[in-house]
């Protein structure tokens, strides 16, 4: 169980992770220098992301502005913003699309609606996080771990859940953790990534064991459905329930505008780690502009900007050098779960639609 309470906000991720499969490679078209110049020109770019909550869109409009640029965010869920670019990949609305995870984006690639480049800051990033087949279409920006927490000032170390199957096989737990109503989020889908990974079976209905199938819908029959515009953490400060699934990014902020302690459990397996990526839309009539902004958002300075502001950690280098030691020490010590994410990739999309159709009522 690891503490997040000297953790400030950082950026959301949902991406996931280095091992997630490429997809269909896309031409290298634009991996010459990125412009000729580094001037913004001022048109206004629309960029897509699943992570511009806790006032992280608001802080990169801001910072944007007073780098040259104009740029519009626009804010989804991780599955939502994805089937949005795939479905305007024939008429592109956004420029830039970041925050998702590999898992997203290598659908995105695999549909040809992001084109390949490389950014400025290329050389700073382990690219083994980021794309990994032909013509790199997106890029690694932060990291974070995909956890659940719950309220320390209900439950001891010794009495909190140690995994995630606890919280429907054992009957303190019951009913006092939160389950989605919804799964076009990052985080939604990979805490069913973690959960439905070890119950692998090729034989099985969709790849997954019927045991696996059978935790699922325990997950649903003994949670509290989440409530609309109602943040987990306002539920635990009620009393609502005690529990539920945090981006690491968002605790300590939550922690310190809820008024709530949140410890969070690391199973024996280890936790599912994301990866947000950054993308340039193909087809966009902006490309120059946008590739200027990539290379600044993911430069070694707006990079640390962000991390000290909202603790994040950083994939760049040069900028983790600057961010938090806790943040730091958190990363290098947290266990990653080992995820077949070529499987949960090529999986997914169905695993999503029998779980709405058959256990989400």
């Amino acid at each position: 169980m690891r503490k997040f309470q000297t953790l400030m906000a950082a950026a959301v991720a949902a991406t996931l992770l280095a091992g997630c499969g490429a997809g269909t490679a896309t031409p290298a078209a634009s991996e010459a220098p990125s412009s000729t110049s580094t001037v913004p020109s001022g048109e206004t770019l629309v960029v897509y992301t699943n992570s511009n909550g806790e006032g992280r869109g608001d802080w990169l409009t801001a910072e944007a502005t007073k780098a040259g640029f104009k740029v519009e965010v626009v804010g989804a869920g991780g599955a939502d913003a994805t089937n949005k670019l795939i479905a305007e990949k024939n008429n592109p609305i956004a420029d830039v699309a970041f925050g998702l995870n590999n898992m997203y984006f290598a659908q995105i690639k695999a549909a040809g609606a992001i084109e390949a480049f490389e950014p400025a800051w290329a050389g700073e990033v382990d690219t083994a996080v980021g794309d990994t087949g032909d013509g790199k279409a997106y890029w690694p920006l932060v990291k974070q771990a995909i956890l659940l927490g719950y309220n320390s000032d209900k439950f001891s170390a010794d009495a909190a859940p140690k995994d995630w199957t606890d919280l429907w096989t054992k009957d303190e737990f019951k009913s006092r953790y939160e389950r989605v109503t919804g799964l076009g989020t990052a985080t939604a889908q990979l805490v069913f990534a973690g959960i439905l990974s070890r119950y692998k079976d090729d034989s099985g209905d969709l790849g997954i064991s019927d045991e696996g199938w059978k935790q699922v819908e325990q997950y649903f029959q003994n949670g509290s459905p989440a409530v609309a515009k109602t943040d987990l953490f306002a539920r635990i400060a009620s009393g609502e329930v005690d529990m539920g699934q945090m981006p690491s990014s968002i605790i300590a902020e939550r922690e310190k505008s809820f008024k709530v302690n949140a410890e969070t459990v690391v199973p024996s397996v280890g936790v599912p780690l994301a990866v947000e990526q950054i993308a340039l839309v193909k087809g966009t009539d902006k490309k120059a502009e946008a590739l200027k902004f990539i290379d600044w958002f993911g430069s070694a300075d707006v990079q640390a900007a962000f991390a000290k502001k909202f603790n994040s950690m950083p994939v760049n280098k040069v900028a983790a050098e600057q961010a938090n030691p806790d943040v730091l020490e958190f990363f290098a010590s947290v266990k990653q779960q080992d995820i077949d994410w070529q499987f949960v990739q090529e999986n997914m999309g169905a695993w999503v639609e029998k779980i709405e159709l058959e256990y989400m009522q």
